[in-house]
């Protein structure tokens, strides 16, 4: 059934008469806003920023508690026709993220011409006043009800996060790369785009006669790169793994093969590269309607990871979280529900997490859990729930309780919410690139770059060797 907006007449507008409504701010209100108004004030969009300037996190538009009134005007009191002539508006308080604001309006007086006074009013959920003032509007004489148009659907893409790896990534020296069995469009594409944006050297480990055969038929550039030729899959894996034993190549990228061929060879007690840290994958999401990189862990490795894999999954995400640019990662451990319940194992392990968190077994973030998915990532539900957190509503990292939670998490964003996913495995002694075969070029470049980046921090010690 269409909305309907039916208007007040200045004769049937009565002194004291009044109007409300409830909105609540999100990012992206104050990313509209910013957009439609040209205001560009870091203290809108930037949480550090806001921060810094004493703000509790990113500030809503005075302005918007204004266009709430101005919302009452226009479609309910008087509605349709008003014609705005005057507005005074003193601002008492900001708005934050989250909050929940009432506009109301009231008549005042009826003036001639048509002329209506309104007092306005806008407070937050705490009652809290946000927003006083006067509004002076010519009523309409003619009665009308009219259907809403339909409007036009709103898609906000706070960010471009994969854009800002490859800025990162590009002044970098490259990598030394061994490409596993790249004998696909995708696999060996997706190796030359990083290689041509200087991000890795890679080393084609594979037949060289498919290899070769699928470059000459997709038109992709081998440029200079070294190609080791190998029967197959199984012996490319090993070879890949060797290099990295013998120091030649500093990342492992999976090409057109089963992933459990290359974790068999990275896993293998006597000739592969595992250290005394589980491995780990790791989703580096960039989500068009969350603020900044998203990282969903583990959601391809470990099926039913215990307290001690969890442990691990956890210290993995918040090295690659740093490596990103992230100073103290923000890391939810998920459960589906926030409180302790000694019949959900999830609740149980999230405490236990960030105890060890407290006791210095897990470095470098800020744990909190259990968290639900709702307030993990959205301020709103976080503070309905009366949730007091620093990670709550603004995590950067979500721990996911077990491989079929995590995967199915992801793979929702991908396909529902425009998602974007590059991922790679922590925990071997080198990062490892670890795309699906239904990867695009751009999130198997993405991974490089993520690769290439967390590489540069091992050399640079910003992370224990031992455990990379």
């Amino acid at each position: 059934m269409s909305e309907v907006l039916e208007n007040r007449t200045y004769d049937e507008i009565q002194l004291g008469q009044t109007a409300e409504l409830q909105r609540t701010l999100t990012r992206d209100d104050v990313a509209l806003f910013s957009k439609v108004s040209g205001d560009l004030n870091p203290i809108h969009m930037d949480e550090a920023y806001a921060r810094a300037q004493g703000a509790e996190g990113v500030v809503g538009h005075s302005l918007w508690a204004t266009g709430l009134i101005s919302s009452l005007l226009a479609n309910v009191l008087p509605g349709p026709g008003t014609v705005y002539r005057n507005q005074d508006a003193e601002f008492h308080r900001q708005v934050r993220l989250g909050d929940t604001l009432t506009a109301r309006v009231r008549v005042v007086e009826k003036l001639p011409e048509h002329l209506v006074e309104l007092a306005c009013r806008v407070m937050n959920q705490d009652g809290a006043p946000v927003m006083t003032g006067r509004a002076v509007v010519a009523a309409p004489t003619e009665k009308q009800r009219l259907e809403v148009a339909d409007l036009a659907e709103v898609s906000v893409r706070h960010h471009d996060s994969f854009a800002a790896l490859f800025d990162n990534v590009r002044a970098l020296e490259p990598i030394p790369t061994a490409v596993v069995h790249p004998v696909d469009q995708v696999s060996l594409a997706g190796a030359m785009e990083a290689a041509e944006a200087t991000f890795i050297a890679p080393i084609l480990v594979g037949p060289e006669q498919r290899i070769r055969g699928v470059a000459e038929e997709q038109g992709i550039d081998l440029g200079d790169a070294e190609i080791l030729d190998v029967p197959h899959s199984h012996a490319a894996a090993a070879r890949a793994v060797e290099l990295i034993r013998e120091g030649t190549a500093e990342i492992l990228m999976k090409g057109s093969l089963h992933t459990d061929e290359v974790l068999s060879a990275v896993l293998n007690k006597t000739a592969g590269i595992r250290t005394a840290r589980r491995i780990s994958h790791i989703f580096v999401m960039d989500v068009p309607t969350y603020p900044k990189l998203l990282l969903i862990s583990d959601a391809a490795v470990n099926i039913a990871p215990d307290l001690d894999a969890k442990r691990d999954i956890c210290q993995n995400a918040i090295d690659l979280a740093r490596t990103v640019g992230v100073e103290h990662p923000k890391v939810a451990i998920l459960s589906a529900v926030e409180t302790i319940r000694p019949k959900i194992q999830s609740t149980l392990d999230a405490a236990a997490l960030c105890k060890m968190a407290d006791r210095g077994q897990i470095t470098g973030g800020i744990l909190d859990g259990p968290l639900a998915m709702d307030n993990a990532i959205n301020l709103e539900a976080a503070r309905i729930k009366q949730i007091d957190s620093e990670v709550a509503g603004i995590a950067d990292a979500l721990i996911a309780p077990d491989l079929e939670a995590g995967n199915i998490l992801a793979k929702q964003l991908i396909f529902l919410a425009n998602a974007e996913a590059a991922g790679i495995v922590l925990g071997a002694r080198v990062p490892i690139v670890l795309t699906s075969r239904a990867d695009s070029v751009r999130t198997r470049r993405a991974s490089a770059a993520t690769a290439v980046l967390h590489a540069h921090a091992v050399r640079q010690g910003r992370h224990d060797k031992l455990a990379q």
